[in-house]
């Protein structure tokens, strides 16, 4: 059961759904100066360190690639007050890539579990829920999460292992990485000389918004967004806000992850908002452009 609240942010409470996946592997040079690139600690678990580690030591093999010191890193994170969050606003990423002072950065949780299904034995799974973010944009650039199972732990997590230490995660995130660095300076160099338009961002709360003459805009119709089976096999439960330009007759111009959760849940997320059809916001009666925050709370539905 959803239930759902717009003033300037829209709630939803939703059940939510792991991927057996990798990264698209892309083409393209390399940069020509090392990246300085970040891998953080995967959890607190015995096996969010040894993945974290075996990631960085596999990463720290590419030529192009500056891996930092993870005791420094770790050090550095903690300081700014990070607490191992997999779901972050842009602004929260980007502050902690300018504390780490990488260009990119890797997060993630990895565990070994035990499991009992209802029918058949005992097994374990060993994953590695592993984001790769932008420390310029805060973007969340991508995400993976390589799943083993076997008969003890000790299998699933050598499976893991030797996952992350392979040429193959190694190539896609190089490639990855490479592709996002040359994308955000062109970016950077096209910013320099298109002209960008300006348009109002909604306020925080609609008293004020009342004060200021603005009538807020108003969905006609709220969507509820699709659950990718990667986010229901995660038993993934985040948060995912978005900024979207409306025009003057509120309809969606343009939709961009404020806060990002992975899992696919952004894409939903995005897919469902550019559905929507808005009365267009007014000040003092003149329809006008405004962008405005949008929020979905996902949680896993209860068992």
């Amino acid at each position: 059961m959803l239930t759902t609240k717009f003033l300037i942010l829209i709630s939803l409470s939703c059940a939510v759904i792991t991927v057996r996946g990798g990264f698209q592997s892309v083409s393209g040079q390399t940069p020509e100066r090392r990246l300085a690139v970040a891998v953080l600690d995967f959890g607190d678990t015995s096996t969010g360190r040894l993945a974290s580690q075996k990631l960085a030591e596999n990463l720290k093999s590419y030529r192009a690639f500056s891996v930092q010191d993870q005791d420094q890193a770790r050090a550095a994170s903690r300081g700014a007050g990070y607490a191992g969050s997999i779901n972050l606003s842009r602004e929260e990423a980007r502050h902690l890539g300018s504390v780490l002072g990488s260009d990119f950065f890797l997060v993630g949780d990895a565990q070994t579990l035990r499991r009992s299904p209802s029918a058949g034995p005992v097994y374990f799974e060993s994953y590695a829920s592993l984001f790769l973010v932008s420390s310029r944009t805060g973007r969340l650039i991508t995400w993976v999460r390589p799943v083993f199972e076997a008969a003890t732990a000790a299998a699933a997590e050598s499976e893991l292992v030797a996952r992350l230490a392979g040429t193959e995660i190694r190539d896609q995130l190089t490639q990855l990485v490479e592709q996002a660095y040359r994308l955000e300076r062109g970016q950077r160099e096209l910013s320099h000389t298109a002209a960008v338009p300006v348009i109002d961002e909604a306020p925080d709360d609609e008293k004020v918004a009342e004060a200021e003459g603005l009538r807020l805009p108003r969905p006609y119709r709220l969507f509820t967004p699709a659950y990718p089976e990667s986010a229901a096999k995660a038993e993934a439960e985040a948060t995912v806000d978005v900024l979207v330009d409306l025009d003057e007759e509120g309809e969606v111009k343009q939709v961009e992850i404020a806060r990002w959760a992975g899992f696919g849940l952004d894409e939903s997320t995005i897919e469902t908002v550019k559905r929507l059809h808005f009365f267009p916001a007014k000040r003092n009666g003149v329809s006008i452009p405004l962008r405005v925050l949008l929020r979905y709370n996902f949680r896993k539905p209860p068992r």
